[in-house]
């Protein structure tokens, strides 16, 4: 079956009509698997996340007991963040392909393939078990504290007994921890936000977690037979970077056997509430999860109100209430109680005479405004994307070979990709010094001679920006690049003053195409470094200076509120995954959701130009 007429096949699937037209008009690209990898990007199991922290864990007590084993400890790195990531269920790869499977996964190989089908089979890894007896502390979520390495972690367990987070909050309250020699008051201060940060994070999870598994849970109750409309809603459905809780609006004949089946899904962990209309569970991973049985004359209706935000449903109804009707969630009411609109959500605003807003912009951020005056912008679509121009390949810190890379970019559809491994100041990631970005170059440029493909390959590296603003490569090496894409990962916690001296100093240095993930943060772990983005904006438009929006799910940064600040200065914009895997390149629809809530259209997006286009734009 061709790729475009399988898509027709499956987009009934797909849990959101508008992904499904995105990706309707790239289908013609794509080969079956790809297209069922987005439908279903980021679906995991319970044993993905676990052996990916057991691998974490191991890696930082390998560290601890021994720094010079870096090559172990980089290669239990490389395997957690295969399995973190992985659009796979491990456990299903185990049972189809056994430990040979396992083995075909990048940077995995026979010894821990061994570990994986050791914990899978007897919930055990002897491994981990045996070094946790020499290091007891919790150094899964001691080291998610900001600024606290394996390192740090051991010796306040050593020196003070902190094995936990309490514990550490303890010894904190207690001022025991500015006494130790290499921390003092300061870093104990920046100790105590890190745990804020970190406690704040618990109650909200990461939308490349949460949205996987609210598809799963979808495609079972449509598999069921026992649903005729099944959708997700709620701040998951507007794309928001951290989520509370799932929302999913069902239309049934059968309103009690679907609370049956949900109730009895693998991914339930416990029942809160269940009745004929609605039901309460808590998940596995730890997300609670409604489900809401509607009527089909009402759905619409159901969907405008569930989708939200509450902000944006109030001024709505305000319109409505101006207008003589009244709103809810099972229709919009003329006053002798008639119902105007209520099966079709975008009929419920046409009726009011506004504008469809798109779900990612119902955050009563002036869209309703607009959506009177008919004026909302056209925002981008994941198919307007015709390339990634942030990938690493394991020339530095990546899964996949070069090769590999550009076979993923041709099966998406792309017209180019940008290849951007590390600068030698992220030696954590096997960054490349002069001597290796030279054979790095000369491997690029091999390729794309004897390459035939549809992709053109973009030579470039992700550069770090030093402290004093000048880039990690020597001018010779960054003429050789197509683009230069520049990022910080050093230095982090310098003052704004300072930090926005040195982002500015580089800007006009140049040099820099692309600012990479430009504030650094990591959701839930790590606060964004202290600059002065108004003034960095305004040094990007008078330097040609394109924003990143990274849509890799830990960091979608630019955020959205940054994104609308940044439009404001009349910028360009780059929409990347960041990849280190080609399965890591499914994440741009992250990175689409992000953009459309920051209200990006496609002329302001460099990389929805043809590949002539983007060339002549760098030069």
């Amino acid at each position: 079956m061709a790729p475009h007429a399988y898509f027709q096949a499956v987009a009934g699937t797909c849990y959101d009509y508008y992904l499904a037209i995105q990706l309707y008009t790239i289908a013609q690209y794509l080969t079956p698997a790809i297209i069922i990898n987005y439908l279903s990007c980021g679906i995991i199991s319970m044993y993905n996340k676990k052996i990916a922290a057991m691998f974490n864990e191991i890696a930082d007590m390998i560290e601890i007991e021994d720094d010079t084993r870096i090559f172990e400890v980089r290669a239990y790195r490389k395997a957690a963040m295969t399995i973190d990531t992985l659009q796979e269920d491990v456990e299903e790869i185990l049972d189809k392909g056994g430990t040979k499977g396992l083995m075909e996964l990048p940077g995995i190989g026979e010894g821990l393939a061994k570990k994986i089908e050791e914990f899978i089979k007897t919930g055990r890894m002897r491994k981990y078990d045996d070094m946790k007896k020499k290091f007891p502390m919790d150094l899964d979520k001691l080291t998610l504290i900001q600024g606290l390495g394996a390192k740090k972690a051991f010796r306040l367990y050593n020196e003070l007994g902190v094995k936990t987070i309490d514990d550490l909050k303890k010894a904190i309250e207690a001022h025991k921890v500015r006494r130790l020699e290499g921390f003092g008051e300061k870093s104990e201060a920046e100790l105590g936000k890190g745990i804020g940060l970190y406690q704040a994070g618990i109650s909200r999870m990461l939308l490349g977690t949460a949205l996987p598994e609210a598809e799963t849970i979808i495609r079972k109750i449509r598999g069921s037979g026992l649903a005729d409309r099944v959708e997700l809603a709620g701040s998951s459905r507007r794309m928001k970077e951290t989520v509370g809780d799932l929302d999913i609006l069902v239309t049934s004949s059968k309103p009690e056997s679907i609370m049956d089946f949900v109730t009895g899904l693998s991914e339930v962990e416990s029942v809160t509430l269940k009745g004929p209309t609605k039901t309460t569970v808590r998940l596995k991973i730890g997300l609670s999860c409604d489900i809401r049985v509607v009527e089909r004359k009402s759905f619409g209706a159901g969907m405008q109100y569930f989708i939200g935000n509450k902000d944006h449903n109030v001024k709505v109804r305000q319109i409505a209430i101006r207008k003589g009707y009244k709103l809810n969630e099972y229709g919009l009411f003329g006053k002798n109680g008639k119902i105007i609109a209520a099966e079709d959500e975008r009929e419920i605003y046409d009726k009011l005479g506004m504008q469809y807003p798109e779900p990612e912009m119902r955050e009563n951020r002036g869209e309703i405004e607009l959506s009177l005056e008919h004026k909302l912008p056209t925002l981008i679509q994941l198919g307007d994307i015709k390339g990634d121009l942030h990938v690493h390949t394991n020339n530095s810190d990546g899964a996949n070979t070069l090769e590999e890379m550009v076979a993923q970019a041709e099966a998406l559809g792309y017209s180019y990709i940008g290849i951007t491994d590390h600068s030698k100041s992220e030696y954590v990631a096997r960054g490349m010094d002069e001597a290796r970005f030279e054979r790095y170059s000369d491997q690029i440029d091999r390729f794309k001679d004897k390459y035939e493909g549809r992709v053109k390959v973009l030579k470039s590296a992700e550069t770090d920006i030093l402290k004093d603003g000048s880039l990690d490569f020597s001018n010779k090496s960054l003429d050789s690049m197509d683009y230069v894409l520049g990022s910080i990962h050093t230095n982090l916690n310098m003052g704004r003053e300072e930090m926005t001296k040195r982002i500015i100093r580089c800007m006009e240095g140049g040099y820099l195409d692309i600012w990479a993930h430009p504030t650094d943060r990591l959701i839930n772990a790590r606060q964004p470094i202290q600059v002065d983005l108004d003034r960095v904006f305004e040094a990007a438009k008078d330097n040609g200076v394109v924003m990143e929006v990274d849509a890799f799910p830990d960091r979608l940064d630019l955020n959205d509120e940054n994104i609308t600040r940044a439009r404001k200065h009349d910028l360009k914009f780059s929409i990347d995954t960041d990849a280190h895997r080609g399965d890591h390149m499914l994440f741009m629809r992250y990175g689409i959701g992000t953009a459309k809530r920051g209200w990006l259209t496609k002329n302001e997006v460099i990389n929805t130009m043809r590949y002539e286009e983007l060339m002549k734009y760098f030069k």
